[in-house]
């Protein structure tokens, strides 16, 4: 064989292992996001995790699965359940959870994201069944903290936080509706009738503690009086005479004389 044959063929094969090199440094290099980890399987045994920046991994060896640390939101559907006091209604949430620790995430549980889905669905519904309607209506707030705790304490393990759980609608019966709407119709009649009877009580308060003042001060009672007669004078254009009295009482009005148009003449 010839030298050149020989070189040939040595460079052919040179060629192909740094080819193959290329391939498998390619393959063992592994670069993640800062809000990502990587759990490490090598031959079915864990590892740990990995990340975030650049990692090798033994390529055909080593099998890695990727997690988001993000906020992750669930939509939970429509959940029907009855109440404590027997009011079918249908509710809909808003779960929002984390991965805090990426093994158990992996490790513990097949798949966390539809275990949190189904976990929540159930809750919902138990801590519904818990509950009477008027609570379920004005207490929302402590409602998502229950229900948030009950997530939140189950999927621990999991290596899951549940950071918020929010209550999005409560859907009624339509006879349950208009029920409620008669309720909230008596009730403003209610308090409309509440807040007259108490002006009416401060009204006559208030009144007969001004008859008190008056009897205690008979000048002041006359110049009430005095006013009094002003104020209709001014108003209906009337000449009021009084006779002039030191007594408590004002006295009999003599006169009263209406300014009228003087009458025309007839026409001879």
């Amino acid at each position: 064989m010839s030298v050149s044959t020989i070189l040939f063929e040595n460079l052919s094969l040179i060629v192909i292992i740094l080819l193959f090199a290329v391939i498998l440094l390619s393959m063992s290099v592994k670069v993640v996001r800062e809000y990502e980890r990587v759990v490490i399987f090598r031959l079915g045994r864990l590892m740990g995790a990995k990340g975030p920046g650049l990692f090798l991994i033994i390529p055909f060896v080593d099998r890695i699965m990727k997690v988001d640390l993000r906020i992750v939101t669930v939509d939970v559907p429509e959940q029907k359940s009855v109440t404590r006091d027997n009011v079918t209604v249908g509710v809909d949430a808003v779960v929002y959870y984390k991965v805090i620790d990426p093994i158990k995430a992996i490790v513990t549980v097949e798949n966390y994201s539809y275990a949190v889905l189904m976990l929540s669905q159930t809750t919902l519904r138990d801590v519904i069944g818990q509950v009477e309607l008027d609570d379920l209506l004005s207490k929302r707030d402590e409602l998502n903290k229950k229900i948030q705790a009950i997530l939140d304490e189950l999927t621990d393990p999991w290596g899951i936080k549940v950071t918020a759980v929010t209550l999005k609608e409560v859907k009624l019966p339509d006879t349950m509706l208009r029920a409620l709407a008669k309720q909230a119709e008596a009730e403003r009649f209610r308090r409309a009738r509440i807040i007259e009877a108490e002006g009416e009580r401060q009204s006559a308060s208030i009144m007969s503690e001004a008859a008190t003042f008056y009897e205690s001060h008979p000048m002041a009672m006359r110049l009430r009086e005095l006013q009094t007669l002003i104020e209709i004078a001014r108003e209906k254009n009337l000449i009021v005479v009084t006779p002039e009295s030191r007594s408590e009482n004002l006295g009999t009005v003599i006169g009263l004389a209406k300014q009228l148009p003087a009458p025309s003449k007839k026409e001879e």
